[in-house]
């Protein structure tokens, strides 16, 4: 058994502004809870959706396992038309399918660029409904990065990952829980680039994974109209317990020239922290031409060094 589960603090009725002098300088994660959203809240049910924006292609993932993995893309890609993508995702079995009459439904918005080069924004792609949701002042708007439209099946639970932005989550309908661990918890997470190779955090291969139960686990479930601050580099994991709609936000907190450029989804690690670790990989492929004892003693040499520099050990 790891350890005790962590609940994410919860604030109710906070002005943007509080958010900004006492929440988010704390670098920690925070529910929050009867924050105005917008007319999104009564608006967006699904008949509204689908008279607004039935007729819009998107591109979806679709899944015969709710558990989606990234990593070995369990899923295939489909476009629907939006508003068949709502019917769908509300139900549990489906008449028309593509896999499985169970199959579970996805959606993570894009940029108009069918290639996905380009950055989602709900103004851009959904400009007839981006007017009923409020995005509270939590950021100055020159750093606004992206507005993620989000729709998912009830069941379908996202792999472990990290961003690099700072963002909030507005589950504007629907039941969700949230698990996030520290960035502290790299170590223990089992990482393949941004995400984690353990699949299912509730009950881990702990014969691959020992390390994952040490991860100390923090939780919450958000309700219809709840949001909840993502500090950049926090490890989340999602699970719809319902149908869900929401918005994702995000924005940079950093120089801009810190972030990568060709990057439309805002998780590509920033440009110095991507040098380095491509420099590691280097050092690791260098020392495998040495006999074992001194590729093994050179790697820890190396891993001392970097210890020396971890603030928070």
């Amino acid at each position: 058994m790891g350890p005790s589960v962590v609940p994410i603090p919860t604030f109710t009725n906070i002005s943007a502004d509080y958010f900004r002098k006492h929440i988010y300088p704390q670098r920690f994660p925070a529910l929050l809870r009867n924050i105005d959203i917008g007319e999104c809240s009564n608006k967006w049910t699904a008949d509204y959706l689908t008279e607004k924006i039935g007729d819009s292609n998107v591109k979806v993932h679709v899944s015969i396992n709710p558990k989606m993995n990234f990593t070995e893309k369990n899923f295939v890609y489909k476009t629907l038309l939006f508003g068949e993508l709502l019917k769908r995702a509300q139900k549990v079995k489906q008449d028309l399918f593509f896999l499985s009459p169970s199959e579970f439904y996805y959606l993570r918005s894009l940029g108009a660029d069918p290639r996905g080069r380009d950055v989602a924004d709900i103004k851009k792609q959904f400009p007839s409904i981006a007017e009923d949701i409020n995005i509270p002042d939590f950021f100055q708007k020159e750093d606004f990065f992206s507005s993620v439209f989000r729709i998912g099946s009830p069941g379908v639970q996202l792999w472990t990952h990290y961003d690099v932005m700072d963002n909030i989550l507005i589950q504007v309908r629907g039941r969700k829980r949230m698990v996030l661990y520290s960035p502290d918890e790299a170590l223990n997470m089992y990482l393949t680039g941004d995400k984690s190779q353990v699949l299912d955090i509730d009950d881990p291969d702990v014969e691959r994974f020992p390390k994952f139960l040490s991860a100390q686990r923090h939780e919450c479930v958000m309700n219809s109209g709840d949001i909840i601050f993502i500090p950049a580099l926090w490890f989340h994991n999602t699970l719809a317990l319902e149908f869900g709609i929401a918005v994702n936000i995000f924005w940079r907190h950093l120089n801009y020239e810190l972030y990568d450029k060709n990057d439309p989804y805002g998780n590509k690690d920033l440009i110095p922290a991507s040098r380095a670790l491509q420099m590691a990989g280097n050092s690791v492929k260098a020392l495998s031409t040495l006999p074992e004892e001194y590729k093994d003693f050179y790697i820890r040499r190396i891993i001392s060094m970097l210890e020396s520099n971890i603030k928070n050990k």
